[in-house]
């Protein structure tokens, strides 16, 4: 089975898991070659994920440099402010944003650079020190002032989490099922980005809006 084919399997299944509103799933590309890129391309996926900026830009940069591209670049790993400058050559979207000096130096770049994105903040659910983002009572309290978040052109989509990283399905859906909870009480309006090769499924059930999906897509990396 080729990637476009394992792509559409799964949004398939999203679609079974959620018909009234199917998850956008997004391929994880991330250290895949470039062959195996255009192939996904080629298949129709439009969504792709990239966790180094600049490894992304490069990439997609034949796709990026046409204006009529329907392709959509995610960032997914921990936004840095020294980098993040690079985001507005061709990426639309930023998952990893997890300091409240991110927020604000991403605010001030998209304006003057005048062009859009939308990001999540990311949210430390697990207190796992690997980990990047806000834990719960300080993401609580930065949505309390939801109107500082945006500008006309950055733009806050919701918020991301991850699982913890061992894995186990029980504590995976109480991670996933808190942050659903406060968006529920905080930002209702807001989207959800949980859910991987490994708890996609727990996601879905829990409420997420994007998932991000590598080697169930890609294959497993030799």
């Amino acid at each position: 089975m080729g990637i476009r084919e394992r792509y559409f399997q799964i949004q398939e299944e999203l679609t079974r898991l959620r018909p009234e509103k199917p998850p956008i799933l997004i391929a994880v590309s991330k250290f895949q070659p470039l062959e195996a890129v255009r192939e996904a391309v080629d298949g129709g996926i439009v969504h792709f994920g990239e966790n180094r900026i600049q490894e992304g830009l490069e990439k997609f940069e034949e796709w990026l440099s046409r204006k009529d591209s329907p392709l959509v670049l995610h960032h997914i790993g921990p936004v840095q402010s020294g980098t993040l400058r690079k985001l507005f050559q061709g990426y639309s979207y930023a998952h990893g944003v997890g300091s409240l000096q991110t927020v604000e130096e991403l605010l001030r770049r998209a304006q003057k650079e005048q062009k859009k994105i939308r990001y999540f903040l990311q949210a430390n659910l697990t207190n796992e020190e690997s980990k990047h983002g806000f834990g719960e009572k300080e993401l609580v309290k930065i949505l309390s002032d939801k109107k500082k978040l945006s500008n006309e052109f950055c733009i806050l989509e919701g918020m991301m989490t991850m699982g913890p990283s061992d894995g186990e399905p029980n504590r995976t859906r109480e991670v996933f099922r808190e942050l659903a909870n406060i968006r529920k009480e905080y930002y209702p309006e807001g989207k959800l980005s949980m859910g991987m090769s490994g708890d996609y499924k727990i996601a879905i059930e829990e409420g997420s809006d994007y998932v991000r999906i590598g080697s169930a897509v890609f294959g497993e990396r030799n």
